[in-house]
């Protein structure tokens, strides 16, 4: 599973430390844990 990065504060979401869950599968209401932003201010890593 590809791992995404936030383009504000440079988290990366890595299914392996979620459960294996998905980036595509988390809910739009999603936000970065560190930062808060949205799911649309992360990229592919």
């Amino acid at each position: 599973m590809q791992k995404h990065v936030c383009g504000v504060c440079g988290f990366e979401y890595d299914p392996a430390d979620n459960d294996n869950v998905a980036f595509d599968a988390l809910p739009d209401d999603w936000c970065c844990p560190v930062c808060g932003v949205s799911k649309d201010q992360f990229s592919p890593a």
